[in-house]
């Protein structure tokens, strides 16, 4: 038996319209499961939908900083073996400038989104008791900082906290609750960065990896592992994902 074997298990992936999220969609259907995506462009989502592996697959565009489009997918989805949070935004700003709009920006799309969304799904009991594991996507960040990153460290970190007391309350359920911390991954994000910022910001960026950039199938592979039967005795943890 393959312990990585997803065949038979439904997994929802969130922002899988593009990086990460698009990604581990994909990356999980090569490996038998059928996936529920989700994401704010439906556009986007189409493509990813387009590159799924076998079938059954189901796409629901849906905002999940709108709590109707929430219950909407809450309500939507059949019952899940696998749920991959992987909505969120690198808003960098210096501490000086951050203001109220800037916490709300950050803290709607990459903590309150995965957090009431998990609330819903836990209150339609759309996570299957004995055979579900739940995956964040928070940062390497969070144990090493940089200049300029308080808003989206912060969510992540937040984010981190919640998933530890989350994997408390449900392992009586047989639910586990991970995180992986990925370092600076090629994707949209990171050229955004390299857009608003400097090029020479994501070359220092990349000199501070001795593995270099990863890329989003290096992360993808540790979720699939999340998912899989092959971690059916982790919990409560928080992956490194750091290029060294």
């Amino acid at each position: 038996m393959n312990a990585f074997d997803l065949n038979g298990k439904t997994i929802l992936v969130t922002g899988a319209s593009s990086g990460l999220g698009r990604q581990t969609a994909i990356t999980a259907s090569s490996y038998g499961a059928r996936l529920v995506i989700t994401g704010r462009n439906k556009e986007k989502l189409e493509e990813t939908y387009a590159q799924l592996k076998g079938e059954g697959h189901v796409m629901i565009p849906a905002d999940l900083t709108v709590q109707a489009d929430i219950d909407m997918l809450a309500a939507s989805v059949p019952v899940l073996n696998g749920i991959v949070h992987s909505t969120g935004i690198s808003d960098l700003s210096p501490a000086r400038f951050i203001a109220a709009e800037t916490i709300e920006k950050t803290f709607s799309i990459s903590y309150n989104a995965p957090v009431l969304l998990t609330a819903g799904l836990l209150a339609k009991k759309k996570a299957a008791k004995g055979d579900c594991s739940i995956v964040f996507i928070s940062s390497i960040s969070t144990r090493y900082p940089f200049v300029g990153g308080a808003m989206y460290i912060s969510a992540k970190a937040a984010l981190e906290a919640y998933a530890r007391v989350l994997a408390l309350e449900l392992a009586p359920k047989g639910i586990r609750v991970n995180c992986v911390a990925p370092a600076f991954v090629r994707t949209p994000m990171l050229d955004d960065t390299a857009a608003n910022y400097s090029q020479e910001a994501v070359n220092m960026i990349e000199a501070r990896q001795i593995l270099g950039l990863g890329d989003p199938e290096d992360v993808a592979n540790s979720i699939v592992y999340y998912l899989s039967p092959a971690s059916k005795w982790v919990s409560a943890t928080s992956l490194i994902l750091g290029g060294g």
